[in-house]
């Protein structure tokens, strides 16, 4: 019950995150955005996000996930009223960044709980499950969205998620247990400096940024407007791709669930199977890019799935960790994914407009910009296969 109380709450933080992609055409028209600015709006969340990372981490080691998910929750519900409220641009990026923000601990708050309340392996199959929760969530923010624009609008439907964030944060206050005082005041003293240099998360910082920021920055927003602008969709089949990708995503992360203490059993570690794993993902892109207009939803689908084995990370980084550091080393590395999505997101936009501006045409722009995020990928594989410094505690 601990675990779909917090999974409630990860559905609509995942899709509040997601469904820019799908308003992408609706929101480009009625605000006049450019790429540059689409990228942005879409970034905007996990610039919000980002920025409470660090003190999201101290706080759930001091407080635990209960009491500081529930007061996080209450900014996400400010922040999709905000934003259904919107009048221009500025407002709209502004809110953005308030449901970034209000969002960001909901998945940070069970991993830290998860790391005290489970075994090894549970946390390593409670991660992905959390995670294919996340996508269903993902699902929910393309197809369902898509119809139900045209029949209400979408600014109702941010005040309906407002209310149904509501509704989780009454299954959390109900639901999850209070942190033990004894446990509570466990590993309050320090910093991060502890994680900063810690030679495994230093390995894995660039290809979180890079693979897993990548990933989440392509299936929240960049596979949307490829498919409309260099595949030739109409907005709703685009809907219906990412409706795609985001099933398919689901799927891969209930099979991680499934197969990785299975795997963990036979030899087959975090750090092997990203060293093996990655690579398919950058010869998908390769292909991706090659094929132009005839790579459509099944095309980023298996991109994203082939991406979906650097997610295995954040368990085993947070085993890498004593359990009183273990909220501030999760919300580190997830404050290193997310300045990557971020990052990416706004990049990706620019490049395409910059590219654009230089006379190439808006296919050759988008292929442009994502041969140099295939560059970036590449070399944090490079970095991530050739340290090899002591993980022991993994």
């Amino acid at each position: 019950m601990v675990f779909l109380a917090f999974a409630f709450a990860y559905f609509f933080s995942a899709l509040v995150r997601a469904i820019t992609a799908t308003l992408a055409p609706t929101l480009t028209q009625e605000f006049a955005l450019s790429a540059r600015e689409l990228g942005l709006l879409a970034g905007g969340y996990f610039l919000g996000f980002s920025a409470m990372q660090l003190p999201l981490g101290s706080w759930l080691d001091r407080h635990g996930p209960k009491q500081v998910i529930l007061g996080f929750l209450l900014v996400a519900v400010a922040g999709c009223i905000a934003f259904s409220l919107a009048a221009s641009f500025s407002t709209l990026l502004a809110a953005r960044m308030l449901c970034g923000v209000g969002v960001g601990a909901c998945l940070m708050a069970p991993l830290t709980g998860f790391r005290r309340w489970l075994t090894p392996a549970a946390q390593l199959r409670a991660n992905s499950w959390m995670l294919m929760t996340g996508s269903l969530g993902m699902v929910a923010s393309t197809l369902p969205v898509q119809w139900l624009v045209p029949a209400v609008g979408w600014r109702p439907l941010f005040w309906g998620l407002a209310a149904c964030i509501l509704l989780a944060m009454g299954l959390i206050a109900w639901k999850v247990p209070a942190w033990a005082p004894a446990t509570a005041s466990t590993g309050q003293g320090g910093g991060y400096a502890e994680v900063w240099c810690h030679p495994y998360f230093r390995r894995l910082a660039p290809i979180g940024f890079f693979s897993y920021g990548g990933m989440v920055a392509m299936q929240t927003l960049w596979a949307g407007p490829w498919m409309v602008r260099v595949a030739g969709y109409e907005p709703l089949q685009a809907a219906a791709g990412l409706f795609t990708i985001n099933l398919a995503m689901l799927c891969t992360f209930w099979s991680w669930g499934v197969l990785t203490p299975w795997l963990a059993a036979r030899g087959w570690g975090t750090d092997r199977l990203i060293a093996w794993g990655l690579p398919s993902s950058f010869a998908v892109l390769a292909f991706i890019l090659a094929a132009g207009e005839g790579a459509g939803a099944w095309s980023w689908a298996l991109f994203c799935m082939t991406c979906t084995v650097v997610a295995l990370a954040q368990p085993a980084l947070g085993l890498a960790f004593a359990p009183a550091l273990a909220g501030r080393a999760l919300s580190a590395y997830n404050l290193v994914i997310f300045a990557g999505v971020f990052v990416i997101q706004w990049g990706i936009g620019l490049g395409i407009d910059g590219f654009a501006a230089l006379g190439l045409p808006v296919k050759d722009s988008f292929r442009a910009a994502l041969a140099l995020y295939l560059g970036c990928s590449l070399a944090s594989w490079a970095y991530f296969v050739l340290s090899r410094p002591d993980n022991s505690r993994q």
